[in-house]
């Protein structure tokens, strides 16, 4: 029997529940650490896509205003993606949209890879794509909360 099925096991049979309800995600040590290592990078990069990323844009910031008129897409567009960076932030802290968030964000960057590749010549084309990987592994990780959003969905329907 391995360490967590022994640890859930245990945890599942101890108290007044059921025997073979388990009560803990995960009960080892090294499943908190992961989860919490999980949890820290998840609020880094909402803290990145907030504040040095959408704020630039929302508040209109010459250096964002610079760009996005070199895109031909003006303050409208600079303001949308703000938006969308912003929105995608704040629900990468929500447990429900965690994987969704990700996945959406993840979508944002190829698109911002694609622009610097063809407009900007690629001059920061990697940073697109150093982003992906931890949402990617964000959008893994948290992949259980989209069957609790579609539920929630089909209710409101």
């Amino acid at each position: 029997m391995s360490e967590t099925t022994a640890a859930a096991t245990v945890t599942a049979t101890a108290g007044p529940t059921p025997a073979g309800v388990v009560i803990a995600e995960s009960a080892t040590a090294r499943g908190r650490r992961a989860r919490i290592a999980l949890r820290t990078l998840q609020v880094l990069i909402a803290l990145f896509y907030a504040v040095p990323s959408a704020l630039p844009k929302l508040i209109g910031h010459p250096s964002a205003g610079e760009s996005f008129e070199r895109l031909g897409w003006g303050s409208a567009g600079m303001y949308t993606i703000g938006a969308l960076e912003l929105a995608g932030a704040i629900a990468l802290l929500i447990p429900m949209l965690q994987s969704v968030a990700a996945m959406a964000l993840s979508a944002l960057m190829v698109g911002a890879f694609v622009v610097q590749i063809a407009v900007f010549d690629g001059q920061y084309a990697a940073t697109p794509l150093i982003l992906i990987v931890p949402l990617v592994l964000i959008a893994w990780a948290r992949r259980g909360h989209n069957a609790d959003l579609l539920r929630l969905l089909r209710r409101r329907a």
